[in-house]
């Protein structure tokens, strides 16, 4: 499976919401509920569906699902 496609499950079953799609484009302010609080929950989310870890410095600054995707794929090479 795809990083965008395994990471539109983890969206979908976070926000509860089967119809979400994303892209690389994607923000915060294109899904519905996606907070502070949302956030969290998202990225603990994605450690354990891809089974990695997030250093609180690589995710502070992520501006799109880009940038996750791409870091996502760094750490599954290490």
């Amino acid at each position: 499976m795809e990083i965008l496609e395994q990471l539109t499950e983890v969206f979908q079953m976070v926000f509860e919401d089967d119809e979400i799609e994303i892209d690389r484009h994607t923000t915060a302010n294109d899904i519905d509920g996606w907070d502070s609080m949302s956030h969290m929950t998202l990225l603990m989310a994605i450690e354990e569906d891809f089974e990695i870890e997030f250093e609180e410095w690589e995710v502070i600054d992520l501006s799109d699902v880009g940038e996750l995707i791409d870091l996502i794929t760094e750490k599954l090479s290490e």
